[in-house]
C-alpha cells in the first residue's frame, strides 16, 4: 500500500506540473502558473529518489506504467473525458510491464 501511495503521489505531481505548461501554452492561462508547476516537477524528481527499486533507469521504467494509468485518470477526472476501450487496453499492458519490471527477481 506504501508502495502504490509514493507512485500515485509521484505520477500527481508530474502530471500537475506538466499540465500548467500545456494550460498556458495551449489555454492561454497566466504565465503565473508555471510557478507551482515547477515546483511540482521538483517535487516529482524527489520523490522519484525514494522508490526502493536498485537503479535509477528501473525505477523509471517501472513508473511510466504507473505514469500512464495516472494520465488516464487525470484525463477522466480532470478533463472529464473518460477513457476508450483501447486506453484501457492500453494501460493494462503498460502496467503488467511495469510490474514485471519492478517485481522481477535479480540476480546477484
Amino acid at each position: 500500500m506504501k508502495l502504490f501511495a509514493l507512485y500515485s503521489i509521484t505520477a500527481l505531481a508530474e502530471i500537475f506540473g506538466c499540465y500548467t505548461v500545456y494550460l498556458t501554452a495551449r489555454l492561454g492561462k497566466p504565465l503565473g502558473w508555471l510557478f507551482p508547476g515547477a515546483l511540482s516537477l521538483c517535487l516529482f524528481a524527489w520523490l522519484l529518489t525514494l522508490h526502493p527499486v536498485e537503479g535509477a533507469g528501473r525505477v523509471y521504467a517501472a513508473y511510466g506504467g504507473v505514469y500512464i494509468a495516472a494520465s488516464l485518470a487525470w484525463l477522466w477526472i480532470v478533463e472529464k473525458q473518460a477513457p476508450e476501450r483501447w486506453d484501457i487496453l492500453g494501460v493494462l499492458i503498460c502496467l503488467i510491464g511495469a510490474a514485471i519490471i519492478y517485481f522481477a527477481p535479480r540476480g546477484t
